[in-house]
């Protein structure tokens, strides 16, 4: 497979950056005989689908994980040994099915809380009423500084 050439690269970006949410340009569906090759790769293009687009030189460092992104992660293994998902699930919800707004938006583990958190209401293991209120009451815990580096009792 050839390597795309500067135009044909440059030309792809500029119809994937008319569906950016933020860039978005206002448009009705259309009709699929108005739908190009160049429109229809735009579409199906996912947001976790990069490899071999343009890009700017990055800066790669080591980085030590943070308690909440070894807590997230830990929590995660529990879900996939207790059976509540597999690995590909996880992996389909935290980079495909995100969208692109969220999946560059969002830190690593982020994602990966956001996607535990959908599987267990999606799957009815709670409600989005009990993990609201969860939420909610973690919220004025860290609020009012209650339980900050120290472990609470599991419930």
């Amino acid at each position: 497979m050839l390597s795309p050439t500067r135009d044909e690269v440059h030309r792809h970006l500029s119809v994937v950056g008319l569906m950016q949410p933020a860039l978005h340009k206002q448009t009705q569906a259309p009709d699929p005989t108005q739908i190009d090759h160049d429109l229809f790769r735009a579409y199906t293009r996912l947001a976790h689908d990069i490899g071999g687009e343009a890009d700017v030189p990055i800066e790669y460092h080591e980085k030590e994980e943070e308690i909440w992104e070894l807590n997230t992660f830990a929590i995660c293994e529990c879900l996939a040994w207790r059976g509540v998902w597999t690995a590909e699930e996880r992996r389909r919800k935290q980079n495909v099915d995100v969208g692109q707004t969220m999946y560059l938006g969002l830190p690593y583990y982020g994602r990966w809380l956001l996607t535990a958190a959908r599987i267990l209401v999606d799957k009815q293991y709670v409600t989005l009423t009990e993990m609201h209120d969860k939420i909610m009451e973690l919220r004025e815990r860290v609020a009012s500084g209650k339980g900050l580096g120290e472990y609470l009792p599991a419930k």
